[in-house]
């Protein structure tokens, strides 16, 4: 007789990045604890709201570009977040059915939710896995990513505005490396990270006061960014502000500065 599973413990008393990332989006899948960090960012760095927003809307135009342009049908989102409609299969699968798509996050209030991650259609498929990005070997080795993508064919790999929370003692560069290693050719990388190249003293008021909550955040230069790029054939517009990456149109809000968006991203080919 299989014995209960124990109560899944979301440690409310405490921020996490997805759940502070929820907040300054206008979710409401967060807690005191997320919300009183993200309130302290805020009086920080008051453009703390601007970064999520145009990180999204960056995330659905690259997955866009990769589903309609480069002919990209599946995907490995590490970092997923509280789901957010439209998510990465409704772009991908509005213009191929068959997209499949593997999210990936560590968060149980994000597993909670992942019943909305796996509408797909019935051409397609998704899956939703419960991994750290920090332990790469669990994810790549995983029943539910082997069964959901064929890693013998190209893959479009987004680390959306997750590496900011993964310090240099963890190695950033060689957890991007170790996933690319394992996708073949004609795969791609999607990537944001925050920067504090145009408000330094803002960013790094907003991340001592995650790190004294116990998240980790460590914004990083546009030389620093574009290296995890290194030996992968960049798509123009190359790493650019979010907001200025293949943009629809003009901001029917205004366009916002350099400052209040400081987030870069990319979209790179695997040679």
């Amino acid at each position: 007789m299989d014995q209960p599973k124990p109560p899944v413990d979301l440690q409310t008393d405490r921020p996490h990045p997805a759940r502070v990332y929820d907040y300054l989006l206008g979710g409401k899948d967060n807690f005191a604890a997320d919300r009183a960090a993200a309130e302290q960012g805020i009086k920080a760095n008051p453009a703390s709201r601007t970064p999520p927003r145009e990180n999204r809307a960056f995330l659905r135009r690259a997955v866009r570009f990769l589903a309609a342009e480069r002919g990209i049908d599946q995907f490995l989102d590490i970092g997923t977040g509280i789901p957010s409609a439209p998510n990465v299969h409704h772009v991908a699968q509005q213009v191929n059915p068959a997209a499949r798509i593997v999210y990936v996050d560590n968060d149980p209030i994000v597993l909670a939710h992942a019943r909305a991650l796996l509408t797909s259609t019935p051409e397609g498929r998704t899956e939703y896995l419960d991994a750290d990005l920090r332990d790469v070997a669990s994810i790549l080795d995983s029943p539910q990513l082997r069964a959901t993508l064929d890693l013998g064919r190209p893959v479009g790999l987004l680390l959306i505005a997750i590496l900011h929370f993964i310090g240099d003692e963890n190695d950033p560069d060689g957890i991007v490396a170790r996933l690319l290693d394992a996708l073949p050719p004609g795969s791609h990388l999607v990537l944001s990270h925050l920067t504090g190249d145009f408000a330094p003293e803002a960013w790094e008021r907003v991340a001592e006061i995650y790190r004294r909550t116990g998240v980790t955040m460590q914004v990083r230069p546009r030389q620093r960014i574009e290296g995890f790029f290194a030996g992968l054939e960049l798509a123009e517009p190359g790493v650019e502000l979010v907001n200025r990456w293949r943009p629809d149109g003009p901001d029917p809000d205004g366009d916002p500065t350099d400052a209040e968006v400081s987030v870069y991203g990319g979209v790179a080919r695997k040679p």
